[in-house]
């Protein structure tokens, strides 16, 4: 370049008046100058665009030696396509009238990339206006702009993610996002120009904190929080928002920005969680649980009133104490303490259930739950402990399990007696206990007493009931209890005292046994070494132990009524869940020590909940017991059948070839197939099997079962009525569908979901009839899930409901919007499953949906498949009648692949019916299929409905459609399913570009 003062000098500014200011000095402004020239690039270039020089920053800058510039023309220094677009002449037209431009530009580098540059380029005019040349001077900010992209990638995410509204400084509306839009039920149109107090309930927007609010707003101030905020439909929400008010060069405020997202979920859950603490902790003190509170040290810092309550420790007692110390006289119990203060020291929570004494010395059983408070470093400051008196329920849970247990056992009378009388000696040692058996004559045998003396039971063996006959025989004789708490002095013990206080007995309570028709049968006696009264745990004991009593001695037979309710099911007589692994865990350990195998067959009925609803649950009774009888008449007598619960049953095969186990499975699952009548209704029942091997598929029943269970669902999934041998696949199978279910609903609640669209065309005029929805799923670990996966397990995890609701949502949504923008597209359709007309609210939902979105009823079709018609629940019909009642169209999917798809086109009132794609792919090269399609599309063309052919994929299939008459066509032909973006271009290219339609053209695939 040439002197710096000949390029700098283009910068001077006339002389400043001498008034106010002082004219620069001539050094000032050349230093000045000359910072200006070693600090930034600068360019000069004539009028014409010749480049005539540049200096050194500017050369380096894109790597140009100087003879490469001077005199070459100024676009050299742009990309093509801008120097050959309307930009460039605009940039030109600016300078030839004196227009200074300042901004950011965009230059290529000899190497060809690009830079980015904020510039000042200043045009120098002749006396007469004219454009003489142009001064150029720039700095790189290629960096700076990187950056900027990356915060446009995070305004990006921001926009997609949270609702966004622009205010104007008066407060009204200036833009607002597509998600503050969707959250507060808007349309751009209806919404922009409004005041902001629109969207506040009306008398907070009328009230003096608006005021403030939008006060401090106005003059700068940071608001966030959350604010209620009153959809279009009149529904209040709490809105988390951040309002930013921005401001200009001169600190007037420009505009608020309002950035933030629907949290009423959050806030009615916060609400329920303060209200649900706040209950807690009136709760604390009025439950009747105690609860303790320890320090660091182990020592009670807090108890609640039940504590007092239930052990009878006032507070002095208890304060500071350690909890050890309380129960000094019960070793068993402080062992126990210490085991679980040794616990809490390592972080770990104690349960326990102990039978203690109270500050009375009374016993109590309690239920304790000891949980470690720690610090930031795992150091124990606190531990929490919650007591339960769970006596009663204790008490005749330990008599229960011994007795209950020796009539599993089938253990005789007097052993069952024994037992009690131990087990209530154990938990009361104060008490001798005796159970007496009367016999028809009247007369007192001994069937248990374990602790009396022998030769006071010799005495009293066959004593004749009355009412003077000690405690026990007074009790048979007037059916009442009789307590004696003094032998010596009782009237009752007048001619038995001497024997009773000789043996050391000195009180008695006795009550009677009753049968069930309330005869006398026996009785339960407690005696006493010193005079005194039963206690209530006494009296609990007794309560417990009194019909243990009865069942044991009304008679014989009432042990094999206990063991039959115990281990069969009542409906069937076939062995319960617990008999039945009894019965399996027996055969497994003879398999293991004859190195023989077992084969457990897990069996589920298939649709028994169709019939249970239909023909009523006597029916569903009936078909149980008819399968029952059919799975005993196929097992061998070393066989094992049994009924799980509901409609499973198992049958576990010992001692079988197993060459031939496939073919035994088969034989009863064929006879579980033969056709029966339940109450006068014929029926065809199958039943879906699962099989698991011992011990090629585990070791215990247990596991066994689960596996057998793992492939009868594998069975199930395949088709109905199948049956299927477990593998360690089917076991990584059922634990990528649990995976695959907590991820489906992350992913609905979450927002994951999406929808896209597929054109369905008109072939008559090859015109757009509408687009279908389909929900799309791309999980951020998964990956993409086809709906093949995903859908089934919404129906069953009960998420597809809630899966149609958001479709139906999305799709009137997304139709309005393109309405809106003048995206033509005429209609979409939503697929519904059977879930969603079980909702009778169904009708109320569309109607809302319709009117929220301005919508005529017509702009939206509900597919169903033949499905939704069987369903049985009576909901269904009503629902679906209520929807047409609307207007709304419904089209019957899959047409042709149920088996009574033609009688359901008489009772449903569709306007679609959608051929199924297995059809289409094969008319082109099966004439049987062809002639089916044109069957149904004639049955359309009879009844007036519109048939839509799926699957359509190449020029054959259109062909067929198209000379058969067909009316609709979609498929990968004409396009695959596309996101709301790729669909708007698709149908902007679609329209400009129509297709040709004389007779016999096809469509270009793809378009």
């Amino acid at each position: 370049m040439g002197s710096q003062r000949s390029l700098v000098g283009q910068f001077e500014q006339p002389s400043q008046s001498l008034g106010d200011h002082q004219r620069l000095r001539e050094d000032e402004r050349e230093a000045l100058l000359g910072a200006l020239w070693r600090c930034m690039a600068i360019l000069e270039f004539a009028a014409d665009g010749t480049i005539l020089d540049a200096n050194d920053n500017f050369l380096s800058m894109l790597g140009y030696q100087r003879h490469e510039v001077i005199g070459q023309p100024h676009r050299m220094l742009c990309d093509p396509a801008y120097a050959d677009s309307d930009g460039y002449q605009h940039f030109w037209q600016h300078l030839r009238q004196g227009e200074v431009i300042a901004g950011t530009l965009q230059r290529r580098r000899i190497d060809g990339t690009l830079v980015w540059l904020e510039a000042l380029c200043s045009p120098i005019l002749d006396g007469s206006g004219q454009l003489l040349k142009v001064i150029s001077a720039a700095s790189d900010i290629s960096s700076h702009i990187d950056d900027s992209h990356h915060s446009n990638n995070v305004l990006s995410a921001l926009n997609r993610s949270l609702g966004v509204i622009e205010l104007s400084p008066e407060g009204r509306i200036l833009a607002a996002n597509r998600n503050y839009l969707k959250t507060m039920e808007y349309l751009a149109e209806d919404l922009i120009g409004q005041p902001h107090s629109l969207l506040c309930p009306s008398d907070y927007a009328a009230g003096e904190q608006y005021t403030a609010f939008w006060h401090d707003v106005s003059n700068g101030r940071f608001f966030s929080g959350r604010f209620p905020r009153r959809t279009r439909s009149g529904r209040t929400i709490w809105w988390e928002a951040t309002y930013s008010p921005l401001l200009d060069p001169q600190g007037q405020l420009e505009r608020v920005i309002c950035i933030g997202n629907d949290v009423t979920y959050r806030v009615t859950r916060e609400k329920s969680d303060r209200e649900h603490l706040h209950l807690l902790s009136l709760g604390i003190n009025e439950t009747d649980n105690a609860v303790l509170i320890t320090d660091e040290q182990n020592r009670i810092v807090f108890h609640n009133t039940g504590f007092t309550r239930m052990l009878g420790f006032q507070s002095q007692q208890t304060i500071g104490k350690l909890p050890r110390e309380l129960f000094a006289d019960h070793p068993t119990f402080v062992k126990s303490i210490e085991r679980c203060h040794g616990e809490l020291l390592q972080g770990h929570s104690f349960h326990t259930e102990e039978l203690i004494h109270d500050f009375h010395e009374q016993p109590v059983w309690i239920s304790a739950v000891v949980n470690p408070i720690l610090d930031g470093e795992g150091k124990l400051i606190n531990a929490v402990c919650v007591m339960t008196d769970i006596t009663n329920t204790k008490v005749h849970e330990v008599l229960q399990y011994r007795v209950l247990n020796a009539m599993a056992r089938d253990c005789s009378l007097p052993e069952q007696m024994n037992l009690l009388c131990e087990e209530v000696e154990r938990v009361a040692p104060e008490v001798i206990a005796s159970v007496l058996r009367v016999d028809e004559q009247g007369r007192l045998h001994t069937l248990a007493a374990p602790s009396l003396p022998e030769g006071y039971t010799r005495a009293i063996e066959g004593i004749q009931i009355g009412p003077l006959v000690g405690s026990c025989g007074s009790a048979a004789y007037t059916g009442e209890s009789v307590v004696s708490e003094d032998i010596a002095t009782d009237a009752h013990w007048a001619d038995y005292k001497e024997l009773a206080l000789g043996h050391g007995l000195h009180a008695c309570w006795s009550t009677p046994i009753k049968s069930a028709d309330g005869k006398v049968i026996g009785t339960f006696g407690f005696y006493y070494r010193q005079p005194r009264q039963p206690t209530a745990f006494h009296h609990l004991l007794v309560d417990a132990g009194l019909h243990l009593c009865a069942l044991a001695i009304e008679r014989e037979a009432s042990r094999a009524r206990i063991h039959q309710l115990a281990f069969y099911d009542s409906l069937t007589s076939l062995p319960n869940r617990s008999l039945l692994l009894v019965q399996a865990g027996q055969a497994i350990a003879a398999a293991e020590r004859n190195r023989s195998t077992v084969a457990v067959m897990f069996i589920d009925l298939d649709r028994f909940k169709q019939v249970n609803d239909s023909l009523g649950h006597q029916a569903g009774d009936e078909l149980l017991r008819t399968v029952a009888t059919r799975l005993q008449s196929q097992a061998r007598r070393s066989d094992i059948v049994g009924r799980l619960s509901g409609d499973e049953f198992v049958v576990v095969l010992t001692q079988y070839d197993t060459d031939h186990l496939t073919e035994v499975v088969k034989r009863i699952q064929e006879r579980l197939a033969m056709p029966c009548h339940i109450n006068g209704t014929p029926l065809n029942p199958s039943a879906s099997i699962g099989v698991a091997i011992y011990p090629d598929n585990g070791h215990d029943i247990e596991t066994l079962l689960h596996r057998a269970d793992i492939a009868m669902y594998q069975a199930k999934a395949v088709n109905r009525g199948r049956f299927s041998f477990f593998s360690e696949e089917m076991n990584s199978l059922a634990q990528e569908r649990l995976a695959l279910e907590s991820a489906l609903r992350d992913a609905l609640r979450g927002g994951r979901f999406e929808l896209h669209f597929q054109p369905q065309i008109k072939l008559h005029d090859l015109s757009l009839h509408g687009v279908e929805a389909l929900a799309r799923w791309h999980d951020p670990q998964l990956g993409q899930i086809s709906p093949g996966r995903f859908i089934p397990i919404a129906e069953e995890c009960g998420l597809i409901g809630e899966l149609g609701k958001w479709a139906l949502e999305e799709a009137c949504f997304q139709l309005s919007d393109w309405r809106r923008r003048g995206i033509q597209v005429p209609s979409v359709s939503v697929n519904l499953s059977a879930t969603n007309f079980h909702d009778l609210d169904l009708p109320q939902f569309l109607t809302g949906l319709l009117r929220r979105y301005s919508l005529a009823p017509t702009d939206l079709t509900l597919e169903i498949t033949e499905t939704v018609l069987m369903d049985t629940n009576p909901s269904t019909n009503q629902t679906i009648a209520a929807v047409h009642a609307l207007g709304i169209p419904l089209a019957m999917d899959d047409f042709g692949t149920g088996y009574s798809s033609l009688g359901y086109l008489r009772k449903l009132p569709v306007c679609e019916l959608k051929l199924d794609q297995s059809f289409v792919r094969d008319m082109a090269k099966d004439e049987a299929v062809s002639a089916l399609t044109n069957a149904v599309i004639r049955i359309g063309e009879s009844l007036k409905l519109i048939v839509v052919a799926e699957g359509v994929e190449d020029a054959e299939q259109y062909r067929l459609l198209v000379s058969q008459g067909c009316d609709v066509a979609q498929g990968y032909y004409f396009s695959r399913p596309m996101s709301a973006d790729q669909l708007e271009h698709w149908v902007r290219d679609y329209r400009s570009s129509p297709v040709p339609t004389e007779h016999g053209s096809t469509p270009v695939k793809g378009i």
